[in-house]
């Protein structure tokens, strides 16, 4: 049975890294949406709404696809920790959360254009990772800082690279979440739609 099209609806190069480790052919699109969170909305909530609606922007343009979103907030006492852009915001993350535990929210949706009840095309799920981070002085922060250049990553930890050697401990049901894209809930999301991964 041949691999309907795949979509990650994303520009990010770690989701790509990440997707292309199951081998199956798959394009990227990036989805245009606007991520602020809304007002009063719990952290959770923004990761699975996003999730959602940048799979459901692209599946719109691209008829019949199968389209995966993923979003991630992070989150220290329940306050959003976002990408911090600049070297100065990403040190003062850093002092923040050093020390301490931080949830990483990582929503995940997979949408059938192929379904055709619209109402059911979409599987939702959110993955949360708790990350412990050292308690590390300035100098060595902002050597890691210098060295990984993380701004681009919530919470400044790029833990698929130095930033492991910040952080003092990981848990979570999927290894593949706090990069950015939990494989685990994805391989069982495909399979419920009738992709075969291993062998097709």
């Amino acid at each position: 049975m041949p691999i309907p099209r795949l979509i990650l609806g994303s520009s990010s190069k770690y989701r790509q890294e990440l997707l292309s480790r199951l081998r199956l052919p798959f394009e990227a699109i990036a989805p245009h949406i606007n991520e602020t969170p809304l007002t009063g909305e719990t952290p959770e909530a923004t990761a699975l709404r996003l999730a959602r609606e940048k799979a459901a922007a692209v599946a719109a343009a691209n008829p019949g696809a199968l389209v995966i979103g993923s979003d991630q907030v992070a989150t220290l006492d329940g306050l959003q920790i976002g990408k911090p852009g600049t070297h100065e915001r990403a040190m003062e993350q850093l002092r923040l959360m050093r020390g301490r535990q931080v949830i990483f929210h990582t929503a995940l949706c997979l949408w059938d254009g192929r379904s055709p009840d619209p109402a059911k095309a979409a599987q939702v799920e959110n993955v949360q990772t708790f990350v412990t981070f050292r308690d590390l002085p300035d100098a060595e922060l902002d050597a890691y800082l210098r060295a990984e250049q993380p701004y681009d990553c919530a919470g400044s930890a790029k833990n698929e690279s130095l930033g492991i050697a910040i952080l003092e401990k990981i848990e979570s049901t999927d290894p593949t979440a706090l990069t950015g894209l939990p494989l685990i809930a994805l391989t069982s999301m495909l399979r419920r739609v009738g992709v075969q991964i291993i062998g097709h």
